[in-house]
């Protein structure tokens, strides 16, 4: 048994995630993803605009994921002592240093752990960014149309 861990914050589910998790569970036999805590969310990428019990639910209900669990606050790190990866499977713009996590994975005894990153997923919206900004701008096109209306009246 084979057992593959992927992390994130996964805040706004999206085909990208989809595409990461899917290449991860192909790493090996079982799927454990770690989802990022709100406190982690905000100190490493930004504030989540769901929170991390919702994203965790979201997580868990897609088909790759066999189990799906909330990472510890504080170190990042101390969640290897709990899910004792065979394979940790990184996206492919994660800014995790491979070789700091080869050496964390040694010092609590999973030797053997193997760090492989996922291919990038080229999609139309395929970034929590990129569909704030397109809701953003699609809200501000609404706005546009509604002084449009206004002005006719």
């Amino acid at each position: 048994m084979v057992r593959v861990m992927a992390t994130g914050v996964f805040d706004l589910l999206h085909l990208g995630h989809v595409h990461y998790l899917t290449e991860a569970k192909k790493q090996g036999d079982e799927l454990v993803v770690v989802v990022a805590r709100d406190s982690t969310a905000r100190n490493v990428k930004h504030q989540p605009i769901t929170k991390e019990e919702m994203r965790r639910e979201l997580v868990a209900a897609l088909k790759p994921v066999d189990k799906a669990i909330l990472g510890h606050e504080g170190n990042i790190y101390d969640i290897l002592d709990e899910v004792k990866p065979d394979v940790i499977a990184l996206g492919y713009d994660q800014k995790h240093d491979e070789a700091q996590i080869i050496r964390e994975c040694k010092a609590r005894g999973l030797a053997n752990t193997r760090v492989v990153r996922m291919p990038k997923f080229e999609g139309d919206i395929n970034g929590t960014r990129k569909i704030v900004r397109r809701v953003a701008e699609w809200l501000r096109m609404q706005e546009r149309l509604a002084l449009v209306e206004d002005r006719k009246v």
